[in-house]
């Protein structure tokens, strides 16, 4: 499943591969072994307590094999939050999609998404929203990312809500209880706050039938 590959990304888990092979991948199997496991280490310990010297030790690698493709730690940094935001995104589209001619069924995919999320293993907030405090640059990649996907999912809410009720202003309200059930479930558990917010998301969501 792909929601329990995203999970295995994220909390730190690792698909180990022997190292003498990984040398010798083709440059999109390197890229994609580096990026799970900077996702991996970033989600479970902070982006800026990661280095690079320990993901080269981690993973076995060359230097030159990780710094031909990622220069930076920034640009490592961009790979993984542009290749998460891609994958999250698309779930939310096939959410979407599944209902076609229901908007407040879309919105109820969403939102149990959301619940799923914040209630695995491991959690331990937004990865977004994690990297995003990590950089206090507003033009750094991580604060410029977390902005697109926070812009892209509240563009997607704003349409539902439009057909749902002829409000987009809706969408506005279920993306600041969206986000605060992450800030939440990632102090207090899914089980307080971040459960009754999202209950309320689901209300407003029929309270337009």
């Amino acid at each position: 499943m792909e929601e329990q590959e995203q999970a295995r990304r994220r909390t730190g888990q690792r698909t180990d591969q022997p190292r003498a092979r990984r040398t010798s991948l083709p440059r999109e199997q390197r890229e994609a072994l580096i990026l799970d496991r900077a996702g991996e280490l970033f989600y479970a310990r902070g982006i800026r307590s990661v280095g690079m010297d320990e993901l080269i030790g981690d993973l076995g690698l060359s230097k030159m094999t990780l710094y031909r493709l990622f220069p930076t730690k920034d640009a490592l940094v961009a790979g993984y939050l542009r290749r998460l935001e891609g994958a999250v995104l698309a779930l939310i589209d096939r959410d979407i999609d599944g209902h076609p001619d229901d908007p407040a069924a879309a919105l109820d995919a969403i939102l149990t998404a959301v619940e799923n999320d914040i209630a695995r293993p491991g959690f331990r907030g937004c990865p977004f929203g994690n990297a995003a405090v990590d950089y206090d640059d507003p033009a750094h990649p991580a604060r410029t990312i977390a902005g697109d996907y926070r812009r892209q999912l509240r563009l997607r809410l704003r349409l539902l809500c439009e057909r749902l009720a002829g409000n987009a202003d809706l969408g506005d309200q279920l993306a600041v209880l969206i986000d605060g059930a992450y800030l939440n479930a990632s102090l207090l558990g899914p089980g307080g706050p971040a459960h009754a917010g999202l209950a309320l998301a689901r209300r407003l969501v029929h309270a337009h039938p």
